[in-house]
């Protein structure tokens, strides 16, 4: 399996005092890190979905997701392998529309969720760390449609997390009852990522 591709080049710049996590080196490169090759969705073959509990689904082509409200964001990303990057800028649709519009079509949230993505990958995320603003699903990234190779045409984006939470390629978004390991964090990594306490594999604090 592999599990750094092409565009990993580390370049290492002086870091800001306050804004890099423990363990951490800031890089002005966007290095592309993957689990597998990367999908490539036709976007009139590209869907997303919500499913609660009972299997009840609410759903959008890419064409009705773009015309739901859209929310811009400038934010620091902080990636396991240890390489930070500042000041990045993205627009999307916020969860918190997201299950809003979801809750009018009969969705019923549950406190955790599974992000599922071509391609296989899965990650969990509790939903308080969702909303509030706090993630989007993104598919702009500095003002340019996202790259497939950074995840488009539309990736979660949870930044206040080590970035394999911010799930390339999602397509559904499945509400759980209990917290469950995602792809990565059955493979020893942890199970919630928060950068600031290194919470990078199980064990971790």
């Amino acid at each position: 399996m592999r599990l750094v591709s092409r565009g990993f080049r580390g370049k290492r710049v002086p870091g800001q005092a306050g804004r890099l996590p423990p363990g951490q080196y800031e890089t002005r490169d966007f290095p592309v890190l993957s689990a597998g090759p990367t999908p490539r969705t036709p976007l009139a073959q590209w869907d997303f979905t919500l499913r609660d509990l009972d299997g009840r689904a609410a759903r959008w082509s890419w064409s009705e997701f773009q015309m739901l409200p859209r929310v811009t964001r400038t934010a620091d990303i902080h990636c396991v392998t240890k390489w930070s990057k500042f000041d990045t800028r993205w627009e999307g649709v916020s969860i918190d529309t997201l299950v809003g519009e979801a809750e009018t079509q009969g969705i019923v949230p549950a406190p955790y969720v599974m992000a599922v993505c071509d391609g296989g990958y899965t990650t969990n995320v509790p939903l308080a760390d969702l909303v509030d603003a706090k993630a989007m699903i993104a598919f702009i990234y500095e003002g340019s449609p996202l790259d497939p190779e950074h995840g488009g045409p539309a990736r979660l984006l949870v930044p206040h997390l080590y970035f394999w939470k911010s799930a390339k390629w999602v397509r559904e978004l499945r509400f759980m009852d209990q917290d469950e390991a995602g792809f990565w964090e059955s493979y020893g990594y942890h199970i919630y990522g928060d950068p600031w306490r290194e919470q990078r594999y199980t064990g971790d604090p």
